[in-house]
């Protein structure tokens, strides 16, 4: 599929999906379960409004969603708490698939979702949106009922492209200009078409999430991408405009951990398809510098990558669901 045609067929905005009762009908024709997984970690100032939204637009008033969960990575502060009072499930990252140990990070969330929600489609969205909205699931799960070649539908907001007869530029976040893009038009063109590659909030069929490997740290994302256009092509994805998103910036400092953690996750798959020379280690170090008046000091930060193996591969997870043994 050519880049342009793939603008045009699998590109949309959330107000064609304005219609909940016809896409409830298809969903339900279908027989596929919906779930909605919010990862988390200290984020009691946003989510209890997240869950009451979801909770009493998506799942009781129009029941798009079978369930609502949030999965956190050890809060301090009241998530858990105000979640659960509000509807969600709440699960601990650490207390699911125990016997695999417990790693920092969101794509640890992620990928343990798989494990503990039921969902034919499980669509992520971040904790920190001020500006929550239904669309922000709905505008993401209608391509995958409507649409049964589209395999994984991400979000793009703020600036996308030409609608409702306004231009406006098609440019991402800081990370995904400066550095995601320029790899993918390098290495993997295509995927330069993904507008916003870096969002958080993204619905996958589960018979996708299952086959993929998932970084735990700030690779998952990008990881994604890459490993499900290797496997489905451009083809499998679908992207929707969700017009603006409001959340809180990160610190500079914060993008450049970021970005470390994506490059060693990007480099990785250029070498498992040679397209780069192996190299004889990868360094984990990231080395930034602080200035104090006339003292600089340089701070060294181990940042690893690491990725926990495709779900499908898991006894507990093929136990789990009636799967063969592998």
């Amino acid at each position: 599929m050519k880049i342009d045609d793939w603008l045009q067929h699998n590109t949309f905005h959330h107000e064609v999906f304005w219609d909940l009762l016809n896409l409830i009908k298809a969903k339900e024709e279908k027989g596929l379960k919906i779930s909605l997984c919010i990862p988390t970690l200290n984020e009691e100032k946003t989510i209890g409004k997240e869950v009451v939204l979801f909770n009493s637009e998506l799942k009781k008033k129009y029941p798009l969603l079978d369930e609502i969960a949030v999965i956190d990575s050890g809060s301090t502060d009241r998530t858990l708490e105000v979640a659960a009072a509000f509807g969600a499930d709440v699960y601990r990252a650490s207390e699911i698939l125990p016997e695999m140990g417990d790693k920092p990070g969101k794509g640890e969330n992620l990928w343990k979702a798989i494990y503990q929600l039921k969902g034919d489609i499980i669509c992520y969205v971040d904790a920190d949106i001020k500006n929550i909205h239904p669309r922000f699931v709905y505008g993401l799960v209608a391509p995958l009922i409507y649409r049964e070649e589209i395999k994984y539908v991400k979000a793009f907001y703020d600036r996308p492209l030409a609608y409702s007869h306004k231009i406006r530029s098609s440019g991402g976040g800081r990370v995904t200009e400066i550095l995601v893009r320029p790899l993918f038009s390098l290495f993997f063109p295509e995927l330069a078409a993904i507008l916003q590659p870096l969002s958080g909030e993204y619905a996958v069929r589960r018979e996708v999430l299952e086959k993929i490997p998932f970084p735990v740290g700030y690779g998952v994302e990008t990881s994604h991408l890459i490993d499900v256009y290797r496997q489905w092509g451009l083809e499998a994805f679908g992207q929707t405009d969700l017009d603006q998103r409001i959340h809180r910036n990160q610190p500079v400092e914060a993008l450049g951990k970021m970005s470390f953690g994506i490059l060693q996750c990007f480099i990785r798959r250029l070498e498992k398809d040679d397209m780069v020379g192996e190299q004889s280690e990868m360094s984990a170090m990231y080395r930034h510098f602080q200035a104090h008046h006339r003292h600089y000091k340089q701070v060294v930060q181990e940042i690893v990558e690491e990725e926990r193996p495709p779900m499908i591969t898991i006894p507990a997870y093929r136990r789990k669901f009636g799967l063969p043994d592998s």
